[in-house]
């Protein structure tokens, strides 16, 4: 706690002295954190930084964590979002994915959160998780309905290296996540949320009107942001940089101006692949005005070209100078954006 304190002080003039609109505390499992420690992260974030009164503070929580005493005492702090990892409801994916809370106790926290006061409430759920079926999913969705929450992420289960799932897998004992099922289970999906008013604003993520992200949606829109404590990530433009990754070099450091980050500058193909990756993620797509106004005439003639295809696929659509993914092209979105890739 004492170093990342130390960090967010070094770091203060790394946004240059931009109004702070959002704080996320996330990255982890900071609901293990107690009040008062929380309490001393937030105090030096406000003492050093410009932060907007109508701030978005959002804090990550693991249903285990979510007490009603650690929520009672949360109430005191400037917290206004909560994003609880949920994963499923359904106590068969829960032992699939590892985790340590079941369907009941995901239930339980959520009601505490909500009996508390919080009112900007979002969850995880993840889809295409093996042993799950189209309908079992579709129960999870119930689920959520029944909670009339504003926000949901929900995304498709990917098997990284490394990771008990992995090596189940390859010992035969786990069946690969069923790809053809992953893409019924997210038309239930995308059918689901619409039918209840929710904006598909991000590939990943649907609220209500008014209810979107502000943390990541200054991601999507290329916002700065500055990453405190390991392995985070910052942005400012230009560069980016990351710090080390290992917590016990990060608590040896003696100076957090001169902590050894990596660091890259970013070629103006780089800046251009960046907007096109989180552009198109978004409800608010590509804009062809703005690549001309900040990269130039050769990267509109580039990314015209190479959307064609997709455009006459039905996989991208345009409105006057915007571009955007189609249901069928969120799919597809990875393949269809490193397509247009430059380099």
């Amino acid at each position: 706690m004492e170093a990342l304190k130390a960090e967010a002080v070094a770091q203060k003039g790394y946004l240059e002295k931009e109004t702070i609109r959002t704080v996320y505390i996330g990255g982890g499992t900071p609901s293990l954190l107690k009040a008062n420690e929380l309490e001393g992260i937030l105090s030096v974030i406000f003492s050093q930084y410009p932060v907007d009164p109508e701030a978005e503070i959002t804090v990550e929580m693991n249903p285990d964590d979510a007490s009603r005493q650690l929520l009672r005492e949360y109430r005191h702090l400037p917290l206004n979002r909560i994003s609880l990892g949920v994963q499923s409801f359904n106590d068969n994916d829960l032992k699939t994915l590892d985790r340590l809370h079941d369907g009941r106790k995901a239930k339980d926290a959520l009601e505490n959160i909500l009996g508390s006061g919080y009112k900007n409430v979002s969850i995880d759920l993840i889809y295409g998780i093996p042993g799950s079926s189209v309908h079992s999913w579709a129960k999870n969705l119930e689920t959520f309905m029944d909670y009339r929450l504003p926000h949901l992420s929900a995304y498709a289960l990917t098997v990284e290296e490394n990771t008990a799932m992995r090596w189940l897998i390859r010992k035969g004992r786990m069946p690969l996540p069923d790809e053809e099922r992953m893409a019924d289970q997210y038309s239930v999906l995308a059918e689901t949320m619409e039918q209840h008013g929710y904006v598909h604003y991000e590939i990943s993520n649907y609220a209500k009107k008014g209810w979107y992200s502000k943390h990541n949606s200054l991601y999507w829109l290329g916002g700065h942001y500055l990453g405190l404590g390991p392995s985070a990530h910052s942005y400012n433009g230009h560069s980016r940089q990351w710090n080390p990754c290992s917590i016990h070099q990060y608590r040896q450091v003696a100076d957090y101006r001169e902590m050894a980050r990596e660091k890259e500058v970013l070629s103006e193909e780089e800046k251009f692949n960046e907007y096109v990756m989180t552009s198109l993620r978004t409800a608010w797509g590509c804009d062809t005005g703005h690549i001309r106004n900040v990269f130039g005439d050769a990267f509109v003639k580039h990314f015209t070209n190479r959307v064609g295809k997709y455009l006459s696929q039905g996989l991208v659509v345009s409105k006057e100078s915007n571009y955007y993914l189609t249901g069928r092209g969120k799919l597809l979105a990875d393949g269809i954006i490193s397509d247009i890739f430059l380099g």
